[in-house]
């Protein structure tokens, strides 16, 4: 086994940080512009991202995968995009077929913007449709209406961008067990190619952080959120769906190869406000407003980040590739860390193979079982922190990565 691709980037997040409200569990770094942000806004922050990508060592080998995340990348004009597509295409270069992915909301695009992103190249779309409930749609904030995300379905359709994703997000306040199966009764009906379904965290600096606790009236409780991880896997896997990575799910041949980038633990640039890269082993975010991120470029975008220790390298390892209903090799362990290392995650798991949280699938692999096991992995990923770094895990629920993060 190669360790090659260690020190070969062939993926890039591409940050577009607009949006037109800030969504009440959003701790997102955003720029707030209304339904339509300055033109100069926009400008010059694709200035400043081409300016960076430039600066970027150049890969071995183009790119395979490339995802404009957000914020809503939709609210950028066609020709920035193409912009940003043709600084990537000449500084780093982007493999033939490969994949790219451009985050959607509701009413913020058209079906000629569609097709000239399909133009670019941009041949998968993830559309934020979040719930199928009108009042649920209100309680989170969302600027988007019921009849905007059946709009933007139908022009999705019609387009000639065949890779399609929604994003649905499980409990909400008020939310019931009922509305979330009516969501994904409708999302089976719709059929799109993957579907992504996210468990509620209350981060610290957003609205509902504030507003509400944890496991407290009007939220769901532990018990009717772990029904709702249930119900989509029972639902979701019955519809054709492979449940392949803890809140995703993918029609056979459409799981999302960038994300997997992240799960894999394989390094990726990370370009523009506050997006992450990891490249030659060092983890770097950018600043998170544009101001500090326009001073950054200016200065040179200079990346002065430790390279990951051994143990933090494995538990990454550990912690994304757990995440994945494949699990992870036995011999990568091996021969990254050492077979004591894998000794002390065999001794570690048992209780949680005994409960059949765990599973090893041949002599090749170890995984978490799915939903079960899926459900307790914050347990299952807290007692390796404890082994190999002798404190706690940081919890944060099933939603423990976006694209861009880790």
């Amino acid at each position: 086994m190669s360790l090659s691709y260690l020190n070969n980037p062939g993926s890039a997040y591409v940050h577009i940080p607009f949006c037109r409200r800030r969504c009440y569990y959003c701790d997102f770094p955003i720029s707030v512009g209304g339904d339509r942000p300055p033109l100069v806004w926009l400008e010059e922050y694709v200035e400043a991202l081409c300016t960076e990508i430039t600066m970027a060592p150049v890969p071995s080998e183009p790119l395979r995968t490339v995802f404009f995340g957000g914020g809503t990348p939709s609210l950028l004009p066609v020709t920035l995009l193409g912009k940003i597509l043709e600084t990537i295409e000449q500084h780093l270069g982007i493999a033939p077929g490969a994949e790219i992915s451009l985050e959607i909301d509701p009413g913020t695009f058209t079906y000629k913007q569609l097709t000239g992103y399909h133009k670019l190249g941009i041949n998968r779309v993830s559309l934020g449709v979040q719930t199928f409930t009108e009042e649920l749609l209100t309680i989170a904030g969302r600027s988007h209406s019921l009849e905007d995300s059946k709009k933007a379905i139908e022009l999705i359709y019609d387009s000639p961008i065949n890779n399609f994703s929604i994003d649905l997000i499980s409990g909400l306040p008020h939310q019931t067990l009922e509305q979330w199966k009516s969501s994904l009764q409708t999302a089976i009906k719709i059929a799109p190619h993957h579907i992504s379904c996210y468990d509620l965290v209350l981060e610290p600096t957003t609205v509902f952080a504030k507003q509400y606790e944890p496991g407290t009236k009007p939220l769901p409780t532990n018990t009717e959120t772990a029904k709702m991880y249930q119900l989509a896997d029972e639902m979701l896997t019955e519809a054709g769906y492979e449940h392949y990575e803890i809140s995703n799910y993918a029609q056979p041949g459409y799981q999302c190869q960038h994300n997997r980038v992240y799960w894999q633990n394989k390094p990726y640039y990370g370009f523009g406000m506050s997006a992450t890269s990891y490249v030659q082993r060092q983890r770097f975010s950018r600043p998170r407003t544009r101001q500090e991120y326009y001073t950054w470029v200016n200065h040179g975008g200079i990346i002065d980040s430790p390279k990951t220790s051994h143990p933090d390298l494995l538990l990454e390892t550990l912690m994304l590739g757990l995440r994945l209903a494949e699990g992870v090799s036995f011999a990568q362990i091996s021969l990254e860390f050492g077979q004591e290392t894998l000794n002390q995650i065999s001794s570690c798991l048992q209780p949680y193979y005994e409960r059949r949280w765990v599973e090893n699938i041949g002599s090749e692999r170890f995984r978490l079982t799915a939903p079960q096991g899926f459900l307790f992995s914050n347990t299952i990923l807290g007692a390796l922190f404890e082994v190999f770094l002798n404190k706690p895990q940081r919890r944060r629920g099933r939603r423990e990565t976006r694209e861009g993060e880790y």
